[in-house]
């Protein structure tokens, strides 16, 4: 079997859809990160086609050791998502040829389904949260997160500030109950000062996890706010490569890994990442904010994954992507039984 064609249909809500076209018909399909620079996660895409064209799509790991390590910049986010894209497209290929779902051969499964949850929206209001929580709530998700910063926040902001951005999240937990868990993205919004005095303020209402309190490039930062809270803190959406969550996981900065299978290196380097992450007891919840091929590519990696927590669920089931569009039941996905990515 050899790869014959590459191809990249750009997808609304910024995604790409990479389809692999082999000699024997079989066609992977892919999800490389997008967001701003579609044209250019294509063009490489098309460069790493150079390499590719001609070679059994089966020798993943050959393929993917040749063209990370031959690059000058192996953690530029670009070049990895169009690596992750090949990949996932390529483990698809595989099982396609093996009528095997893609968990089966990463050693089975160590569970039946997989546990998502859902994005809250929200105006300014705390009711509006509330109300978003709670339609989450009804579409079947045990499990909402939200981001609570609709104004700018600054360094440090008065206290009636925090007392706004608090007031969203006891809302939430006040409409849905203690049953449901809640996890609150700071999403880069606030220095690490305010991420301590917000994380103090929030612990009563017991999040589930609070993700990114500050921006990631700074690992000490983010250990210092891990220290001063109770709440778990998670991070890694931006991180690429096991390399990329290496001084998160030595130092212990986080609770939980978020790697975004998109551009973390895909489905075989997340894994990689889960596996530095178990040695240190650190959970994974993976990052999938705009794609449902990127949420059916980690449902397979999460699938055969101990330590996995929970899968954000973002984009949409596919309705006009899959043939079968994935279902939330309980607060759960069940695992796909079809061939490749399912």
């Amino acid at each position: 079997m050899k790869i014959k064609q590459f191809e990249v249909i750009p997808l609304i809500q910024r995604g790409l859809l990479l389809k692999v076209h082999t000699d024997e018909e079989l066609v992977g399909y892919g999800s490389p990160m997008n967001y701003e620079h579609g044209r250019t996660v294509e063009r490489a895409i098309h460069d790493m086609g150079d390499y590719l064209l001609g070679r059994d799509p089966r020798q993943i790991e050959d393929h993917w050791q040749a063209l990370f390590r031959s690059s000058y910049s192996r953690q530029m986010p670009i070049l990895l998502s169009a690596l992750s894209g090949i990949e996932m497209a390529c483990l698809d290929i595989l099982g396609k040829s093996l009528d095997a779902p893609v968990w089966r051969l990463l050693g089975g499964s160590c569970r039946d389904r997989v546990r998502v949850y859902g994005g809250v929206g929200g105006g300014t209001a705390p009711e509006d949260y509330a109300r978003g929580a709670r339609e989450r709530v009804k579409e079947g998700f045990t499990a909402v997160k939200a981001t609570p910063f609709p104004e700018a926040v600054r360094y440090i902001d008065t206290p009636a500030m925090t007392e706004s951005i608090v007031a969203r999240i006891a809302a939430i937990r006040e409409a849905v109950g203690p049953e449901i868990d809640v996890a609150i993205d700071f999403h880069r919004a606030v220095s690490p000062a305010m991420a301590k005095i917000l994380l103090n303020e929030l612990e009563p209402y017991r999040p589930m996890f609070v993700e990114e309190p500050t921006h990631p490039e700074n690992v000490e930062a983010l250990l210092e706010i891990t220290r001063s809270t109770t709440i778990p803190i998670a991070t890694g959406e931006r991180n690429t490569t096991r390399w990329g969550f290496r001084e998160i996981v030595e130092k212990k900065a986080a609770a939980v890994l978020q790697p975004d299978i998109r551009h973390c290196g895909g489905i075989l380097e997340m894994r990689k990442i889960a596996a530095l992450a178990e040695i240190h007891y650190i959970a994974l919840a993976p990052h999938s904010a705009a794609d449902p091929v990127g949420v059916a590519a980690s449902i397979q990696a999460m699938a055969a994954t101990p330590n996995f927590l929970i899968q954000e669920f973002g984009g949409g089931a596919g309705e006009t992507l899959f043939v079968e569009p994935l279902k939330i039941s309980d607060g759960y996905i069940e695992l796909p039984r079809g061939p490749g990515l399912g």
